[in-house]
């Protein structure tokens, strides 16, 4: 279900930080720290409750879920950023194995993980049942004795569940509008926070900076702490964090 956004203000100055995310978890994470997160429509598209696909749908209720992802899905997908667009469709094309623009179970479960989502087998299977496209696959026999459904000889078929470009895009759209953007934030904080220490010193601070390569100052990173730290006791904690980024 969709949750209320708060209208995030842009801030621009600690901007040498701001992939972070993207360079220490997996390439496709879009919430990037020392920067307000990708800003999102106050109303998001309606979308089907992700409850609903633990359980397989009976056939009426997939037509219908069938039938809103296709009204709603591209539209969830244009709402999203470009920065996201494009690591959706970079995550679906990495694992995408055959590069057919359809993932079947397997690929589909690393594909949402690299995207953030930890989807249980129950949901990734109802997802597939709900929005998949069947394809008969073949496959060597193991044995004699087994055959093609035709008759012949030499190996067997069997009906594989694969999800099409289209559908994803739409699905995870409405899960990256879904999000809530304290726990993206927060997230990002746990990366910078060394250690688990509850807040970002200034050695957090030169660590990240030195395994993007960025070339700051030591002036300039006490700079970062100086504006940001509320309290005076020389980190930042997560509450700073937060009033950074949704600031």
């Amino acid at each position: 279900m969709a949750t209320n956004q708060p209208s995030y203000q842009p801030r621009s100055y600690p901007s040498a930080l701001t992939n972070r995310t993207r360079q220490t978890t997996t390439p496709f994470t879009s919430t990037t720290p020392f920067q307000q997160p990708h800003q999102q429509p106050s109303q998001p598209p309606a979308q089907p409750s992700y409850q609903s696909y633990q359980q397989p749908p009976n056939p009426r209720e997939a037509r219908e879920l069938r039938t809103q992802l296709d009204r709603d899905g591209p539209q969830a997908f244009a709402d999203l950023t470009e920065d996201q667009r494009d690591e959706v469709d970079q995550a679906f094309k990495l694992f995408d194995l055959d590069q057919d623009t359809r993932i079947d179970y397997h690929e589909l479960k690393v594909t949402l993980k690299a995207l953030g989502f930890e989807v249980p087998k129950a949901e990734i299977l109802s997802i597939l049942q709900t929005y998949g496209t069947s394809v008969n696959t073949s496959s060597q026999a193991q044995g004699q004795g087994q055959q093609n459904k035709d008759g012949g000889g030499g190996g067997y078929t069997h009906t594989k569940l694969l999800l099409p470009l289209k559908e994803f895009q739409g699905l995870v759209a409405q899960r990256i509008l879904a999000r809530d953007p304290r726990e993206e934030i927060l997230r990002a904080f746990e990366l910078f926070d060394e250690g688990q220490k509850g807040k970002i010193s200034l050695q957090d601070l030169e660590r990240v900076a030195r395994e993007l390569g960025e070339g700051l100052q030591h002036e300039e990173l006490v700079a970062m702490i100086e504006e940001f730290d509320l309290d005076g006791d020389g980190c930042i904690d997560r509450e700073e964090f937060l009033g950074i980024c949704l600031g």
